[in-house]
């Protein structure tokens, strides 16, 4: 068992291969939190704390005269707002008569011998290969009919503990929920850094440092959607904690609307560590027997830095996240002709596209924007999903019989939750985009926001979709969302009830989400949202891989691709082949970094393969044949970033297979200058005691001396020049 319990009920040990988690509840039903750290035995750590007066720090009347107890003060698991914690609470709750009050106290547990399920949420679930375990804590509030139910998921062996909680109204009263997190920590004694992830459209998740100190440390997004400008996963590490050392946390949401997370000294010097819902328009109005569920946050702690962190991640994501026909099945190659033809396509030119393709290697042909109603640029047509026939020369199941007869797959692009005014659907139902009465709703890419917290349009939706996929026999869709969320106002919904569209809107979309999978199940789905802005473990729930950026760009991809690996495995990293110069940058870069770049992630094209050189057809072949040679390597293998967050003149990371018979690692030079200085790059993870030869000139050495020693290159790469360096096992 993982769930430990002693002390009569009250002492919680939650164990990992290599973790441990404590927390206690106190003689006064308070909710400690211990310890989580390194592995440790179960002697209970409430020695740890240490109390005093610390003066303006109020005390609960259970204390009695003893003033060095205090709500203020103490590490907590559920710190509540209103009634002495002055610190950032977890939850907010205002009651019938106005008051602002939480006071949670200990009730009793149970657990469970298998992971649980949120409802209308992902979350982490078992497989035959591994089963989690559940710990459930019951608390009520001081002083009304309030229960709050948190759970506690424990994947042992890949050090992961999982947070999210449940509020039910069991009083005779209505309560307005206003804030409610799905963890809270407070760690006692370390001093922090937080590694985060920010960015913008085209430029997602660069990998920033900054410490923990008494000003908070806050990101978050109120966008509707995860963002592309903060990601929903942060890293509490010890300070100056690297790649293969220190002490590190990771906190990672699943989930795909407004958040935050967010860390702060208190006066103790403790470190109060957060995630969740962003409470910034969130309202949840609870009547009598009605309840509310957080999403789920996955924890993880690694003892040994950032490098073995970022492994469970990819491991627990890959294997309890990750679901449906394509969560191990091999990924084809596509090619996308949105960067070839933007909305300038016919029928002609698509099957051109696709015959060159399939000369090349190449297994799935994707129909990006543009093939449906009056859609000829992107100020219309949007909720139209009617083939325009005209304009593809008959029906896209004619169009995709003749993909088929290729021997290629066949993929469409649908923006499902957008609308645009000049639509017959607008026109017929202006009430199911979101717009406050009274006012002009803002414009983004030309559309308007769907109202996805109603069923009559998810039923559309679901309706119009399965329609074409099923009559055309389409084997891909890729899912795209073009906008932020705003002027949030729902034509069916309570007024009283506007705080909580924003939240029923992300149900909305995975309700929508899963019975489109239900009805499609060999679909393979690709999510996106003008790239890397849905970017996240909820929506990895319904597609293994997501187009990672619209930024196509090999250099910038390098940032991008290495801020996604600490969190997300590169099997669900959309990366793609594009042309030059590049269209988001006007950057030229080598054929072949491009192919090394992609093939760290799904790999793809983004181009019209008919106007590249024959010596560049050539290169698609090699590449191609590179992703089936090392596809188990790349989306399966162990993976290693050898360059870090510091300034250097190259970019470098590593796949090693799983039995450590093998590795791959590519290098690319991001800056030239005169009189060249030598590369030089570690190598990680061969077996110590095994021999491994080198692909670059034939060298055989012991695991432990590639490890220590590293990989001098003995030819010069010039600017945006890469290299891929193979390493195996000699038996």
């Amino acid at each position: 068992m993982a769930i430990k319990v002693s002390e009569n009920g009250r002492l919680f040990t939650l164990q990992t291969k290599d973790s441990s988690y404590q927390m206690f509840a106190d003689d006064k039903n308070v909710l400690l939190h211990l310890y989580y750290g390194e592995k440790i035995g179960e002697e209970n750590l409430s020695g740890l704390i240490f109390c005093t007066d610390m003066g303006f720090a109020g005390n609960p009347e259970e204390a009695g005269p003893n003033r060095k107890y205090s709500l203020d003060a103490l590490p907590q698991e559920i710190p509540g707002s209103g009634v002495g914690d002055f610190r950032d609470d977890m939850i907010e709750i205002r009651h019938a008569d106005g008051s602002f009050a939480a006071d949670f106290r200990f009730d009793s547990f149970e657990i469970l011998d298998h992971s649980y399920a949120i409802p209308g949420m992902p979350a982490l679930y078992d497989t035959e290969e591994e089963k989690g375990e559940t710990l459930v804590i019951t608390m009520t509030e001081k002083a009304s009919d309030i229960v709050l139910k948190l759970f506690y998921g424990v994947f042992e062996k890949e050090n992961v503990i999982t947070r999210a909680a449940r509020l039910e109204n069991h009083g005779e009263t209505a309560i307005e929920l206003e804030k409610m997190l799905s963890f809270s920590m407070d760690l006692m004694y370390e001093n922090y850094e937080m590694i985060y992830f920010s960015g913008r459209h085209a430029m997602e998740r660069t990998a920033e440092r900054i410490p923990v100190q008494h000003a908070k440390v806050e990101i978050g997004s109120t966008r509707g959607t995860s963002s592309h400008h903060y990601n929903p996963a942060v890293i509490l590490c010890e300070e100056g904690a690297g790649e293969t050392h220190g002490s590190c946390i990771g906190a990672c949401l699943v989930y795909s609307g407004n958040f935050v997370a967010a860390a702060q000294k208190d006066q103790k010097n403790q470190t109060r560590f957060q995630m969740g819902i962003h409470p910034t328009n969130f309202c949840f109005h609870l009547e009598k027997g009605e309840a509310f569920d957080t999403p789920q946050a996955i924890l993880s702690y690694s003892g040994t830095g950032l490098t073995k962190l970022s492994q469970q991640y990819h491991e627990i994501i890959r294997e309890h996240i990750c679901r449906g026909a394509y969560k191990h099945a091999k990924r084809p190659i596509l090619i996308n002709n949105w960067e070839a033809t933007y909305f300038n396509f016919n029928e002609e030119k698509i099957l051109k596209i696709a015959e060159q393709a399939q000369k090349l290697g190449i297994e799935v042909l994707v129909l990006d924007d543009g093939w449906f109603g009056k859609r000829e640029d992107d100020n219309s047509g949007l909720g139209d999903w009617f083939v325009n026939e005209k304009k593809m020369n008959g029906s896209m199941a004619q169009l995709a019989e003749k993909i088929h007869k290729m021997g290629m797959k066949f993929g469409l692009w649908f923006e499902p939750e957008m609308i645009s005014e000049d639509s017959d659907l607008y026109r017929a139902h202006p009430d199911w985009a979101f717009a406050i009465p009274g006012r002009v709703p803002n414009h983004s890419r030309n559309q308007l926001v769907l109202d996805m917290t109603r069923e009559d349009v998810r039923e559309y939706l679901l309706e119009r979709l399965t329609t074409i996929v099923h009559d055309a026999k389409i084997d891909y869709v890729k899912w795209d969302m073009n906008r932020s969320v705003c002027d949030v106002y729902s034509h069916v919904a309570a007024q009283s009830r506007n705080g909580e569209l924003y939240h029923r809107y992300v149900l909305g979309v995975y309700d929508l989400m899963e019975k489109f999978l239900a009805a499609c199940p060999n679909l393979l789905l690709e999510g996106c949202s003008g790239g890397g802005g849905r970017y996240d473990a909820g929506m990895m729930y319904y597609s293994p891989q997501i187009w990672c950026s619209d930024n196509t760009d090999a250099i910038n991809r390098l940032s991008i691709q290495y801020g996604s690996s600490f969190f997300y495995p590169i099997s669900t990293v959309g990366s793609h082949v594009s042309v030059c110069p590049n269209h988001q940058t006007g950057r030229v870069t080598p054929f072949r970094t491009r192919g090394d770049v992609a093939l760290a992630g799904s790999f793809g094209y983004e181009m019209d393969l008919n106007k590249i050189s024959e010596e560049e057809k050539e290169m698609v072949k090699e590449q191609v044949a590179a992703m089936h040679e090392y596809y188990e390597l790349t989306h399966e293998g162990l993976y290693y970033r050898l360059t870090g967050l510091k300034k250097q003149d190259f970019m470098a990371w590593e796949f090693v297979a799983e039995d450590q018979s093998r590795a791959l690692l590519t290098i690319v030079k991001t800056d030239a200058e005169g009189n060249m200085l030598p590369v030089h790059t570690k190598v990680c993870g061969l077996a110590e005691d095994k021999l491994y030869r080198c692909s670059l000139d034939q060298e055989v050495r012991l695991g432990r001396t590639w490890n220590r020693a590293g990989l001098t290159l003995h030819q010069v790469l010039g600017e945006y020049e890469s290299i891929r360096v193979e390493f195996t096992e000699v038996k």
